[in-house]
């Protein structure tokens, strides 16, 4: 089945890729390019849309694209760089703003047009920009303005052009949604059929056509994204896939006994490899977090090629990578965002595997993910499973790696997770985990002075892991779990709570 599809021209915007996240929660595909890498046929895209950027369209450095065969022929929304982007180079101008343009504003001026259908003055927006249009390109009508932004959002007379100067993906533009409906649905007349059901139907049959008979080995963690893609695996090639689920040493507290359990009962091929000795000693002495990631990574890999061996005439590595791992690996899609850090699962693979890799959810959000294991028929507590990161607790272990703060920590994890699963909260929050910190400090227990660890303990809830914010746990909550840690693990004497949002902190402290 073919889906329409949207093109997101990606300027290096740090909201870019929550545009794709709204409108795929429209049912409408769409697919985030650079700048300078626009496909050359655009007649698999129903509509465009110009994200925002870092840039002023007013620099000798600003990004360009070319616009004749887009412009009139395609429906085009062009937001806050995108907006401006269309302004300047088509007769209106830009300038520097008198004032700070950023955060929560209100529409004080609507014009009546299909495009802002059922959002009313008053409606909140997000602006977040330094340049302002003074003048609005030629042959354009006014659509909206806020008490400080006058051209707050435009159109092209004759052609589907539009342009806003806010930003309707971010969740603070409460109809940020509605509006991408409008522009999509009533206006480019996209039809909204890409649903759970829908991808699971043709990623099965595009997996059939593209492993054939072949066997593929996939690297099962534990968590919702290599479950999710063992099943859709399962159910296009059956007994040729091979899963591998590896100790390494820094998992969650009897993780590794219980999720092969697990696995076992969903039906799959499943093999167990304890090679956590293998692990710690790659990581003895080492404190760095990059360093840590790599090492992990490598050993991985190294256990991996050992296992594969074991597997005759394999031809495929299979991976859980998501949309977020390609985006914080590799800036959006070649595009001109920044690099955070790396991820153990992405970036190929060394020439010694001769495997090629398969990659089911590359494209999809972790949410999107969910939805689709719920399609494939799995149990809600596995999908309900909070993110885990690869590395696992190596990088909630600051500084260097050793068995006993490595025991600590699982038996602080253990306490921390279960609370919340005992006071109802576990479901409410989208990750939540402990941090060792490579600190003591002064306690006194028992009348006698301790000189021991201090742990964080961090929740965050967000919908992508692009962005998140500290989720506000109950004092009571806190309280007890901060008791029970201190008393049941030998070697703390502190906990405290991690109230920082992504950005401008990340999830993981490392």
């Amino acid at each position: 089945m073919q889906h329409d599809k949207i093109l997101i021209v990606d300027f290096g915007s740090q909201y870019t890729q929550l545009i794709a996240r709204r409108i795929r929660e429209l049912n409408i595909y769409s697919e985030i390019h650079p700048f300078n890498k626009v496909p050359s046929n655009l007649d698999d895209y129903k509509a465009i849309i110009l994200s925002g950027s870092p840039m002023s369209v007013r620099s000798e450095a600003a990004f360009h694209i070319d616009l004749n065969e887009i412009r009139g022929k395609k429906p085009l929304l062009g937001v806050c760089y995108g907006a401006q982007y269309l302004a300047h180079f088509h007769g209106g101008e830009v300038g520097a703003s008198s004032t700070r343009e950023y955060g929560r504003a209100n529409l004080s001026f609507i014009q009546e047009d299909p495009f802002l259908e059922g959002i009313e003055v008053g409606s909140q927006v997000w602006m977040s920009h330094s340049d302002t249009i003074k003048r609005l390109p030629e042959n354009s009508v006014l659509l909206a303005s806020t008490h400080d932004v006058q051209n707050a959002a435009y159109k092209m007379e004759g052609e589907m052009t539009y342009a806003i100067q806010f930003h309707p993906e971010v969740y603070h533009s409460t109809d940020g949604k509605k509006l991408l409906e409008n522009f999509l649905i009533n206006i480019a007349h996209v039809t909204a059929d890409w649903t759970p059901d829908s991808f699971v139907e043709e990623t099965v049959e595009k997996l059939q056509n593209q492993l054939g008979e072949d066997r593929v080995v996939l690297g099962l963690s534990g968590g919702v994204d290599s479950s999710v893609a063992a099943m859709l695996l399962h159910k296009a090639i059956g007994k040729n896939l091979y899963c591998i689920f590896v100790n390494n040493g820094l998992l969650r507290k009897n993780e590794f006994t219980q999720v092969l359990q697990q696995y076992e009962g969903m039906g799959l091929n499943v093999k167990g490899v304890d090679a956590s000795a293998r692990f710690m000693e790659a990581l003895a002495g080492e404190s760095d977090p990059e360093l840590k990631r790599k090492a992990i990574g490598r050993v991985f890999i190294e256990v991996f090629d050992d296992e594969a061996h074991e597997v005759k005439d394999v031809t495929w590595l299979a991976q859980g990578t998501i949309y977020p791992d390609v985006i914080e690996s590799v800036s959006a899609t070649g595009g001109p965002s920044a690099t955070i850090k790396s991820h153990h699962n992405v970036g190929g693979l060394p020439d010694f595997m001769k495997l090629k890799i398969v990659e089911p959810l590359k494209a999809l959000f972790k949410d999107e993910v969910r939805r689709v294991g719920k399609s494939l028929g799995m149990a809600a507590e596995l999908l309900g499973r909070h993110p885990f990161p690869g590395p696992g607790l190596a990088i909630r272990i600051l500084g260097d790696i050793t068995p006993e703060k490595v025991s600590i920590l699982q038996e602080v994890d253990a306490v921390f997770i279960n609370n919340l699963k005992k006071w109802d909260l576990y479901d409410k929050v989208w990750q939540a985990g402990a941090i060792l910190l490579p600190v003591n400090s002064v306690g006194v227990m028992g009348d006698e002075r301790t000189y021991e660890k201090c742990v964080a303990l961090r929740a965050v809830e967000s919908t992508d892991g692009m962005t998140a914010d500290w989720v506000n746990l109950p004092y009571e909550f806190l309280q007890a779990t901060s008791n029970e840690i201190i008393n049941k693990v030998k070697g703390v004497n502190r906990v405290v709570y991690d109230i920082s949002s992504k950005p401008p902190a990340t999830i993981e402290w490392e």
